[in-house]
């Protein structure tokens, strides 16, 4: 058992409490964000309105809180850095989250209002807390252990997250499975119980297993610029901060590539991921087969993103991330031609194959070339790169679709996305840019 934690990256406590966040966030993120609260929002608490405006008051709920969050990411980043406050800035974000959530089993019929705005809430509230729970990642982990550690909290994610949508969508068919009212004759506040229920086991699971980060693992320490006083302000501090990263990315040139890289290849895995249920839906894909999708997806990620983490090791992250680009652009070509149920669950299948090793090693590659006492500020701007990857492949699907008329080839669109993608990240030096990191660590250190 001690070979294979160590094999995984689970050999210490601190390692098991980082990556156990990514189980307890994880399911939010899928069911809050993707599988159950979008059709909740759309056919319960905005029943009221007409389908598109549901669906664009839902996307510009959306819209709001990855901008306020891509807005403020860097800044608290850097006073978090200033302040030695990650974890507190990540306990702020995760309070904020997890009280959203649970509100959400207030929202009946006819609460849209309500619902959009725990929806940019909790919204907040996870992608605030992942710009912290990543930045302690080379605080927790040794160079040689990131990309292992990193994959190993995407499978647990893929795990967690999967069992407990299994668990609500259980609760939501079969009630009666439960205790809970079930019948033709159930007032609407009944209908609904089971799924306002699933909202609020989601938030008890998300603060329940990020106990252990809080408890396990260290603040990392404050350290301190060579020009910066002790008792500037944190505000004005990580100002300055930021205006120093801007103007010295040329010495983190690699990351700097490695960011671009990332914002658009991204962009291209954001795009097959937001828009594969409406595609699925347009050829004619029933729900359950959509359902059975993403939960294909989460337990075919579990295996395979433990396996993107050991070929990590004799290839390199950088080489393994490509793999995984080559991967997606088969996806897209293969989903040009898919016409059948069938065939969208393979897709899925392979989907879950490659989307979150490609993820997570994109995180470790990329904290592995920051210095460690930056690492708040870089995952900030890290953030804004990740809100900002969502917002151009939809805008070049729609537009291919208003060009061609057709979704199949607006797919084919998408591809281009990886292939710059991949060119760019060829072009970092990982070595250099581990280099420059270490270089200026050493340099603190001396």
């Amino acid at each position: 058992m001690p070979r294979l934690l160590e094999r995984i990256g689970l050999h210490r406590p601190e390692l098991r409490a980082w990556a156990l966040y990514d189980w307890a966030n994880s399911a939010m993120v899928l069911v809050v964000v993707t599988a159950v609260f979008p059709i909740y929002f759309a056919t319960v608490a905005a029943a009221a309105l007409p389908p598109a405006t549901a669906t664009f008051r839902f996307s510009l709920a959306t819209t709001a809180a990855l901008t306020l969050v891509a807005l403020l990411a860097p800044l608290l980043g850097a006073v978090a850095d200033y302040t030695a406050a990650k974890k507190r800035m990540l306990a702020a974000f995760l309070a904020l989250g997890v009280v959203a959530v649970a509100l959400m089993v207030l929202v009946q019929r006819g609460d849209w209002l309500l619902a959009a705005l725990l929806f940019v809430l909790a919204n907040v509230g996870a992608n605030g807390s992942f710009v912290f729970y990543d930045a302690l990642l080379p605080h927790v982990a040794r160079p040689d252990e990131v990309d292992r550690v990193s994959t190993t909290g995407y499978a647990l994610g893929y795990l967690g997250s999967g069992l407990l949508l299994a668990v609500i969508l259980a609760a939501i068919q079969r009630p009666a499975w439960f205790g809970l009212p079930a019948g033709p004759d159930l007032t609407p506040a009944e209908a609904t119980l089971p799924t306002r229920l699933g909202f609020l086991a989601v938030a008890l699971w998300w603060a329940g297993f990020a106990i252990p980060l809080f408890r396990r693992v260290p603040e990392p320490p404050r350290a301190l610029e060579p020009d910066e006083a002790a008792r500037t302000r944190p505000v004005r501090a990580a100002l300055a901060r930021l205006g120093g990263t801007l103007r010295s990315l040329r010495a983190y040139r690699d990351a700097a590539v490695m960011l671009l890289a990332f914002l658009i290849y991204n962009d291209g895995i954001g795009t097959i991921i937001r828009m594969a249920t409406i595609y699925g839906t347009e050829i004619g894909i029933g729900r359950a087969e959509l359902i059975a999708s993403i939960l294909l997806v989460q337990f075919v990620g579990i295996p395979c993103s433990f396996l993107f983490g050991a070929l990590a090791r004799p290839l390199g992250a950088k080489r393994t991330i490509v793999l995984g680009l080559v991967v997606y652009t088969g996806i897209s070509v293969l989903g040009y031609f898919m016409t059948s149920a069938t065939h969208f669950l393979v897709l899925a299948a392979l989907v879950g194959m490659v989307q979150g090793g490609t993820q997570a090693l994109s995180r470790s590659l990329f904290a592995s070339m920051v210095p460690p006492h930056r690492s708040g500020e870089f995952f900030g701007f890290f953030a804004v790169v990740e809100k900002f990857a969502g917002i151009f492949g939809p805008a070049l699907f729609a537009l291919a679709i208003a060009l061609t008329g057709s979704s199949r080839s607006a797919l084919l669109s998408v591809i281009g996305f990886f292939v710059i993608g991949g060119a760019l990240l060829a072009l970092v030096d990982v070595e250099r840019g581990r280099k420059a990191a270490r270089s200026e660590a050493w340099t603190r250190s001396s």
